[in-house]
């Protein structure tokens, strides 16, 4: 039997101000910081052994990271950051309240963009200020690839390479693995390794700060789930 392990990043300053955060780099909350140690303290008392830990490169996830490991005596393990982990892109939408979104598109509308697996928020524009191509983190990337806005399907088209490539190699050859990032490049490997389908997926909330163990057989199929 193999685990992976994934933490959704604790509470976020921009979670906290109902605004739509995707690839900006906000950090945590009081609360997200005390809800990181909360999962550090459940992944030491469950008595779990991390080989290596795979996290984003966006500092609410990363923190998170480094404060499990901390707390469960397991900082000097491997780690490696992925813009692959990165949240969902929400395009022009970033930066805005959830609820003042709400109000001028209703919140039908707003659910779908939220939550619906084909449907892309409004897109930011190549050369908005705002984009990530204006991040030097990014600089690495054919522009072509560095998105302007992200549904989950595409989402998920991002984060599989890590987990082909890197993760699940790291599974197979029996480590156990910490992957903590955010709640929408984890549902979109929750789906992917549950074969959930298009319309379940939309039903898929992954809470903050929580562990969630998936124990897999050799063919890494999901034998249990669970929340510590």
């Amino acid at each position: 039997m193999s685990r992976v392990i994934f933490v959704r990043h604790g509470q976020s300053e921009w979670n906290a101000l109902n605004k739509f955060t995707g690839w900006v780099d906000v950090g945590l909350t009081q609360q997200g910081i005390d809800e990181a140690h909360q999962a550090g303290q459940k992944i030491k008392e469950a008595g779990i052994e991390l080989d290596m830990a795979f996290t984003s490169v966006l500092k609410r996830a990363i923190r998170t990271c480094h404060i499990i490991l901390e707390e469960s005596d397991q900082l000097w393990i491997p780690e490696i950051k992925s813009w692959r982990l990165n949240e969902r892109h929400y395009g022009a939408l970033q930066g805005l309240n959830k609820e003042e979104v709400a109000k001028e598109f209703g919140e039908k509308q707003v659910h779908i963009w939220r939550r619906s697996y084909h449907t892309l928020p409004p897109l930011l524009k190549p050369d908005d200020p705002d984009s990530a191509l204006n991040d030097r983190r990014y600089d690495h990337l054919q522009k072509r690839v560095v998105p302007m806005g992200e549904n989950l399907q595409t989402t998920l088209h991002r984060v599989i390479p890590l987990w082909e490539d890197q993760i699940a190699p790291a599974i197979l050859d029996k480590k156990t693995v910490l992957v903590a990032a955010h709640g929408n490049s984890l549902r979109a490997l929750a789906k992917y390794m549950e074969n959930i389908s298009d319309k379940d997926i939309v039903d898929l909330e992954i809470p903050t700060g929580q562990p969630l163990v998936y124990e897999l057989d050799k063919e890494l199929n999901v034998i249990k789930k669970y929340y510590l």
